[in-house]
């Protein structure tokens, strides 16, 4: 599968923007269409959650890279613990729009043990990426595929591994910052909205996975720090097909790029290209 994304990479790394926009809206209707026609009632649990990151780009050389992130997410607010996070890897600038990236992750998802305490079951996870970005005007466009191999332990009743469940996920994330005020200091507007489709042999009623959507503030600390805070809806299909989880979160990430470059080359410039578990 990571060979037939090389592949898709470098086939649309040459299409124009309006295009990537009407893939994007096109993926968005075939979603709102299969939730449309639904067969059996939906059940969605409504849940109120935390999530916060510190999400690191480094810049090697004008090509070279390395990329880091840390993510906790709690539930019932700040109650009790959903997931703990990493991931690490490798960045490769093609030029001063794409990029691509590769590397592992490690995923701590906690169950209720129905004692008051939690289980955590542990995903391990490859992925690959590539990233568009782009600047017209005001707007400062992102764009991201992303593909996961994920091995996921499946927890018994006594919190014991039964068995992995193994998936391929495919991420598209399509983002916009926004100028609003004249003062560079003054923060940016932020729309963002991601979705996820997984397969394999144990998906059969949701392949459609979750989708995000991302609405607040990007503010810049200095020259290496920025800050985006908001409110993300997560809306997240079950393994069963006809339950879903929507989670209200209230989202605070932090972004780390430094550039270490010894001679800067204005032709490319450097950007984040990490965050979002």
């Amino acid at each position: 599968m990571s060979g037939s994304f090389f592949i898709f990479v470098l086939r649309f790394k040459t299409l124009p923007m309006k295009k990537w926009f009407l893939f994007t809206l096109l993926l968005h209707f075939l979603v709102q269409l299969s939730w449309s026609q639904e067969q059996q009632e939906k059940e969605i649990n409504d849940q109120a959650q935390f999530w916060t990151s510190v999400n690191s780009t480094w810049r090697l050389s004008n090509r070279w890279g390395a990329m880091g992130d840390f993510h906790v997410r709690r539930t019932n607010f700040l109650q009790d613990p959903n997931f703990y996070f990493l991931r690490l890897g490798g960045v490769y600038w093609i030029d001063d729009k794409f990029s691509v990236a590769a590397g592992g992750a490690l995923l701590w998802l906690a169950t209720p043990d129905g004692e008051g305490d939690f289980n955590y079951a542990l995903e391990r996870r490859v992925y690959q990426q590539l990233l568009w970005r782009s600047v017209h005007g005001r707007v400062n466009f992102l764009q991201r595929i992303r593909n996961e191999q994920r091995w996921h332990e499946v927890l018994n009743e006594e919190g014991e591994v039964d068995r992995i469940r193994f998936s391929n996920r495919v991420r598209f994330l399509f983002s916009a910052s926004i100028k609003v005020f004249e003062n560079p200091k003054a923060p940016r507007f932020v729309l963002s909205d991601e979705i996820l489709f997984h397969f394999g042999s144990e998906i059969v009623y949701n392949t459609f996975d979750q989708n995000r959507f991302f609405v607040g503030i990007s503010q810049r600390i200095s020259k290496e720090w920025v800050f985006d805070f908001g409110y993300m809806s997560v809306y997240q299909q079950r393994y069963s097909g006809y339950q879903y989880d929507h989670n209200h979160t209230l989202r605070l990430f932090f972004y780390y790029s430094p550039d270490l470059r010894k001679k800067k080359d204005e032709d490319l410039p450097h950007y984040p290209v990490g965050g979002i578990e």
